[in-house]
């Protein structure tokens, strides 16, 4: 047990770690199933899938569909992926197709099935029509964060506490959402797999099923310990290093001022089971992925990265409608991002999991956060954020798993964050604006032929009026 009185408490009281067995990693170990299912068929979906099904002894992958049409479109199609980089299109077939309809959930319960068309067992939930009910050992969840949850519910009865599921969002708190909704028994609770994608994708509005590859990226893996071998509210303990001029290990110092209501500090290393090192694996063979494995505190600290820079740069751009670049060279927004920085940072460097951890207050400070919003605003000067398209389609924003953890972590370590509550609500409100604005359009279709009737109204330059007979001349 670590003490935190003194460096030399720590030397005599925590021996060296032997090292991981390497050779056993990259041994091969047999799984019962070497499939993979990806739900979320978007562009980060099909950009996983179609690099799973170029590498060597290419694993069985199926796509799961949320729809009947999009599962129909699907098998009347060729059923291939295509991904164009560069102007080049490359195809992948040989997959299976299955279908899962999202739960609905309203106020964060689950309304349930329309019961003509669930199948229930005693003991069992309710299933569509059409739905499998066949185990799944590795999952993919592509889609964006507010439909998790939806999308787990159905195909929660099909997981198992071998499976592994990779998360692959943006924002944080998913993991904590999915612990309390979908699987709140530990006992019986799957491994996770955390991922961080920085490939630049988008959906080519022309043909269906393809994905361009607009920027080269990496894709950050890590395999979080699970609550039966780890207390995930445990402080994760620094890794020993050795080097060439010590004789010995040497141990991180402790923490200069610590929480005495903390939990004690652990080790973040645990043993893989076969799937999570199947599924690993398998995703650090596909080239065109970038894959890097991660320790959970290195993985943990590359989210709080992303995570401050997309505090900033989304939310802005959707308050701004406005473009990356329009965030650069200008005072008052600089002002307004060091305002939120000064919340963020306060939160990361206050948070029980990195008080352990060397140097968080320097990766974490304000001024550094700031530089890194910059560059990435100007490197993505000409984009339109996701969260600025979402809200242009009146589509519901991550901005609870964004913003809304900062404020929510911070409620929690007795930091207010109102830069942050007031940003995240001010989000809300525009994708709740458009939401109306397009519920109160009225469609206006042509006549057949081509011409107008008498007196029919049209919209012209944004004004709805009526078509005079002057006007037609």
């Amino acid at each position: 047990m670590l003490t935190r009185d003194s460096k030399d408490a720590i030397n005599e009281a925590a021996p060296p770690q032997t090292p991981p067995d390497t050779v056993g990693f990259y041994r091969l170990k047999p799984v019962l199933d070497r499939r993979i299912h990806i739900i979320g068929i978007g562009n980060v979906g099909c950009f996983i899938a179609h690099a799973l099904r170029g590498v060597v002894n290419a694993p069985p992958v199926t796509l799961i569909f949320k729809h009947w049409d999009r599962l129909k479109e699907w098998n009347e199609s060729p059923q291939r992926l295509t991904l164009v980089t560069d102007g080049d299109s490359e195809f992948r077939d040989g997959y299976d197709a299955e279908l899962a309809i999202p739960r609905i959930r309203y106020h964060g319960k689950e309304v349930g099935l329309n019961p003509p068309k669930a199948e229930t067992e005693k003991g069992s939930p309710p299933i569509f029509t059409g739905e499998s009910r066949e185990p799944i050992n590795s999952l993919i969840v592509c889609c964006k964060a507010p439909y998790v949850l939806q999308n787990l519910s159905a195909v929660k009865h099909r997981l198992h506490k071998d499976s592994v599921i990779l998360f692959l969002q943006n924002g944080m708190g998913i993991v904590e959402e999915v612990n309390k909704e979908i699987f709140p028994d530990p006992a019986t609770r799957p491994y996770y797999m955390l991922g961080i994608n920085s490939h630049g994708l988008h959906t080519s509005p022309s043909q269906r099923f393809t994905t361009v590859h607009a920027g080269y990226g990496t894709i950050s893996l890590g395999i979080l310990p699970h609550e039966r071998e780890r207390d995930p509210s445990s402080p994760y303990i620094p890794d020993v290093k050795f080097t060439a001029k010590h004789d010995g290990p040497i141990y991180p110092d402790p923490p200069t001022t610590l929480n005495p209501e903390y939990p004690e500090p652990s080790s973040a290393k645990f043993p893989f089971t076969p799937n999570q090192r199947y599924l690993l694996r398998t995703l650090l063979r596909a080239p065109v992925l970038g894959g890097a494995s991660f320790s959970p505190p290195d993985l943990l600290q590359m989210q709080l990265d992303k995570l401050a820079i997309n505090c900033i740069i989304n939310p802005l751009t959707v308050l701004l409608d406005a473009r990356n670049g329009a965030l650069l060279n200008n005072w008052a927004l600089s002002r307004t991002m060091r305002l939120l920085l000064a919340e963020i940072s306060l939160v990361i460097r206050s948070l029980p999991e990195l008080q352990y951890i060397p140097n968080v207050a320097q990766r974490f400070d304000p001024g550094r956060l700031e530089t890194g919003v910059v560059a990435i605003a100007h490197r993505t000067r000409d984009n339109v954020s996701s969260m600025l398209a979402d809200a242009r389609q009146g589509v519901q924003t991550e901005i609870e798993y964004i913003n809304g953890w900062i404020v929510k972590r911070g409620e929690e370590l007795g930091i207010r964050c109102s830069m942050n509550y007031m940003v995240m609500q001010l989000v809300k409100g525009k994708t709740i604006m458009v939401q109306h604005e397009l519920e109160d359009e009225v469609p206006l279709l042509p006549r057949k032929g081509g011409g107008r009737a008498e007196g029919e109204v049209v919209l012209k330059e944004g004004v709805a009026g009526v078509q005079d007979k002057k006007s037609e001349k």
